[in-house]
């Protein structure tokens, strides 16, 4: 390379500056003089070119194919490729890599082509790839929710809350009914178990008054979510059952999202000073989701008014209202009357494309 101050590294720099074609021109314009009275390296030096360059340039471009590369004298023939395909084939070998197959044949006192050579002749036929047996799983389909009315689908997960002391962790359990986004059920525990779980859910039905084959219960693929007790309730209760894929938060949408708004909240502890600090946290906090912040999702409704069908009504009010200003001063609305977010029709956990198919994955 070259190092220093030297005229080769300055023509590079400006090259990479945007000035490539200046520099070619004064290349250009000087190579032939200064190869004349030294030579060409030296004038390529000195000017910052490459010789690799200035040979190529000279030569001019080529047309047509490339010159065929010589075989090698010692290469192998058709027949002994055949026989070095055939063993790489043979039952003993068809799972093992060129290297292990080697170093096999090697110690069976058989040298048949280098490690190398197996690899080029297995590419030609196309053979490079996996060659072991490999366990494969079914694609899961992706759960399809459709909801139109409040308690048609909730959703639920469970996340940890960071307790006094390091390691110490509380569960918080949180149900939320994907079509008005009103929590339904919540509670904190000091650890998840199934039969937790499955009193939380049962606890929660029973205050929303579901009645059987009306609910569909969405959830990821967590201990608690697929345990026996949960499992069991659901198939009791006549409550539709449905999980995300592996892997894949996506599919929990309405439960992480609000998870974020629950943890990025400016009153959020670091850490809970005990669990009972941490009930009565989470106690103020869904109160205020649930009845006075107005969600961007739902027309900038509360959850609680679309959930128990007041939103409506507010709506009404709303427009009232700005038909009032728009009455009374409609220059300041150039293009139409001012009217209120809209209301929610349907919520979807991953809509599908048209023409596809509502499906439920449980």
């Amino acid at each position: 390379g070259d190092h220093g101050k030297s005229a080769r590294a300055l023509g590079a720099a400006l090259r990479e500056r945007g000035l490539r074609t200046a520099v070619d021109e004064v290349v250009d314009a000087h190579l032939d003089d200064l190869a004349a009275v030294s030579s060409l390296k030296t004038a390529c030096v000195l000017l910052g070119a490459s010789r690799a360059t200035i040979y190529r340039r000279r030569l001019g471009p080529l047309h047509g194919p490339p010159c065929p590369r010589p075989a090698p004298a010692h290469k192998l023939s058709d027949t002994e490729r055949d026989e070095v395909l055939a063993v790489v084939r043979s039952a003993e070998f068809c799972d093992l890599a060129p290297a292990q197959i080697w170093a096999r044949l090697l110690d069976d006192g058989r040298y048949m082509c280098s490690i190398r050579t197996m690899y080029r002749i297995m590419a030609a036929a196309g053979e490079t790839g996996e060659r072991r047996r490999q366990r494969t799983h079914p694609a899961r389909k992706r759960p399809e929710l459709l909801a139109t009315r409040p308690n048609e689908v909730w959703s639920w997960d469970i996340t940890k809350l960071r307790g006094p002391d390091r390691g110490v962790y509380y569960d918080l359990f949180v149900i939320i009914d994907i079509f008005s986004r009103y929590v339904v059920a919540w509670t904190i525990a000091p650890g998840e178990t199934g039969e937790l779980a499955a009193d939380f859910i049962a606890d929660a039905c029973a205050r929303q008054h579901i009645a059987r084959d009306t609910l569909t219960l969405h959830a990821d693929r967590g201990t608690s979510m697929t345990s026996k007790p949960v499992s069991q309730l659901l198939v009791d209760l006549r409550i539709a059952r449905s999980h995300s894929r592996p892997h894949v938060s996506n599919d929990n949408p309405y439960s992480e999202a609000q998870f974020k708004t629950l943890k990025y909240c400016p009153a959020f502890p670091d850490r809970f000073g005990s669990i009972e600090h941490a009930r009565q946290f989470c106690g103020e906090f869904f109160d205020h989701y649930n009845h006075v912040h107005r969600h961007r999702g739902i027309g900038l409704h509360t959850p609680a008014s679309v959930h128990y069908g007041t939103a409506h009504e507010i709506r009404a009010q709303r427009q009232a209202t700005l038909d009032a200003a728009y009455q009374a001063n409609p220059a300041r609305f150039a293009h139409q009357p001012p009217q209120p977010p809209a209301l929610p029709t349907v919520a979807w956990i991953n809509e599908p494309e048209p023409g596809d198919a509502v499906t439920t994955t449980t």
